[in-house]
């Protein structure tokens, strides 16, 4: 099906088609119909499937339209998008303008999030806003400041729904809640369901549609999963030997905590390999800047923790590296789907040690997956030469 048949305004028609997208997938060939006809949605879809596209796109085309209540310019916003962190804010005000510029009128976004001063954010909504993206702490903060109203809210999107409760937001959901209006259209988005989601689906949407969108085989096919088995302290030297001699234009390493991070910056940058850190103890610029270069592709290496796991699309991100594995199987899908998103290939490395086998023993299990497998020996050691699809290495001690 072309986007054509979606009923959307002919100038988004033309944003695709400079994206490079030819074709909707299939959460978009389902959201975008019933979001333009007003009705209320549940979406549980996987990450990297492009649900933000499956919201941003029809509510864009109702804004442009005219069919949201007023002519865009000045005033309280009609669409509001509510993200769980400042990196998917800034990822989703980036495909909206991305999609925006097309249109034949001038849109107002902005984004407003915390860990920042709150005057620059008052002072840009002074002059109105169509669209605005938020975190819920943030978004309370200018409402109690009467520097936003919802007064005149018509569309509502709860992106990340089970992100947003994992992270605590339960109660700024529920004060939220309290200053909408009645009348709007609540969209909600999410990977996974839980009883915390079912109660928010409960309190903000009415008779909604549900649509559950599966992973399918494709994630198998475009993403090729490899695990290394080695000792824990070879993890460094094998991660800087995988660096130097593949061709990966940019890499994406997941660690477990932000000292891990920083540590495996330091030794990277000792071996001559550039890279920064990411993680919830860096200040927001410095967080903001690193994920500004490597979106922009002048960093090539980026080392984080599970805060940018899910949501944030890197364009053409070639390999995403599991340094120490994830707390869940879950987890591990939404940091692999970094890579391998819009229809590209990728690969996904995990480096595992010794303790370490049989968690991933527990995701491939979940999953439903059984990776590649190679032991990484020792330098110097007889066996040196990896080993493909093999459950285990040798215990160095007994060489």
């Amino acid at each position: 099906m072309p986007f054509s048949h979606l009923f959307l305004c002919r100038e988004l028609g033309l944003a695709f088609k400079a994206m490079g997208y030819t074709h909707p997938f299939p959460v978009q060939e389902q959201a975008i119909p019933p979001t333009i006809a007003g009705q209320d949605l549940v979406v549980q879809a996987q990450t990297g499937s492009g649900k933000t596209i499956a919201f941003l796109a029809p509510l864009l085309h109702l804004l442009a339209k005219g069919e949201s209540g007023r002519t865009p310019g000045g005033g309280p916003p009609r669409v509001l998008v509510l993200v769980p962190t400042r990196e998917l804010a800034a990822q989703v005000r980036d495909r909206a303008t991305e999609l925006a510029k097309h249109l034949p009128i001038t849109l107002k976004i902005h984004m407003a999030f915390g860990g920042v001063s709150v005057n620059l954010q008052m002072l840009a909504l002074r002059g109105g806003a169509d669209l605005v993206i938020a975190t819920p702490g943030r978004l309370l903060d200018l409402v109690r400041k009467k520097a936003l109203s919802l007064a005149g809210l018509k569309h509502l999107v709860i992106d990340e729904a089970d992100k947003m409760l994992e992270l605590g937001f339960i109660d700024e959901m529920s004060e939220i809640l309290r200053l909408l209006p009645a009348q709007r259209q609540t969209l909600v988005f999410s990977a996974t369901m839980n009883t915390n989601v079912q109660e928010v689906i409960h309190l903000f949407l009415k008779t909604p549609q549900t649509i559950h969108v599966e992973a399918g085989p494709g994630l198998v096919v475009a993403i090729e999963e490899r695990a290394y088995l080695l000792p824990q302290e070879r993890k460094g030297p094998f991660l800087r030997e995988l660096l130097a001699r593949e061709v990966w234009p940019q890499v994406l390493v997941f660690v477990a905590s932000g000292r891990r991070a920083d540590n495996v910056v330091r030794k990277l940058g000792n071996s001559g390999i550039r890279a920064l850190s990411l993680h919830g103890d860096k200040s927001m610029s410095a967080r903001t800047d690193a994920l500004e270069q490597f979106r922009s592709g002048r960093l090539r290496v980026l080392v984080a923790t599970d805060l940018i796991s899910r949501g944030i699309d890197v364009r053409g991100l070639a390999c995403v590296i599991n340094y120490d594995l994830p707390r869940s199987p879950r987890d591990y899908v939404h940091r692999i789907g970094r890579t391998g998103r819009a229809g590209m290939s990728g690969i996904a490395i995990s480096l595992v040690g010794p303790e370490e086998e049989p968690h991933l023993g527990l995701i491939e299990k979940k999953v439903g997956r059984t990776f590649d497998k190679e032991c990484v020996h020792p330098p110097g050691d007889a066996q040196s030469q990896s080993s493909p699809k093999r459950s285990g290495c040798p215990d160095p001690s007994g060489l």
